[in-house]
């Protein structure tokens, strides 16, 4: 598969290690987005958000989440709050975020992502 497949996320995240790991092992070539280095850029977090939807994007389980101050988790409530706190602590997305053709995942579910690669085999 040509690297029409994006992964966005974090190096040193086990999860995007792991995530790295299968692709690597399923031959998929992709091209790595860091957010650290490069930001999350806006439009395609917009894309996820109406794709994916901002409960399943925002990590609350992490430990950026968590440090968060509680008005500020309080405030999370909609999209568009999700959309901020995301934007100002990326790493409160849920990682890795795959854009594959035809379709987004979110997370590493192998099960998931054997669909998408299947999906985008298709002529």
């Amino acid at each position: 598969m040509k690297a029409s497949t994006t992964v966005y996320g974090i190096p040193n995240c086990d999860t995007v290690k792991k995530s790295r790991l299968w692709l690597a092992e399923h031959g998929v070539d992709y091209r790595f987005h860091d957010f650290k280095r490069e930001g999350v850029p806006p439009d395609r977090l917009d894309a996820w958000l109406a794709s994916a939807g901002w409960e399943k994007l925002l990590n609350r389980r992490g430990p950026t989440w968590r440090k968060l101050d509680p008005s500020v988790q309080a405030a999370v409530t909609d999209a568009a709050s999700a959309r901020a706190v995301m934007v100002g602590h990326t790493s409160v997305i849920r990682r890795p975020v795959v854009e594959w053709p035809g379709g987004l995942t979110v997370g590493f579910d192998p099960a998931a992502w054997l669909i998408a690669l299947s999906a985008a085999a298709r002529p």
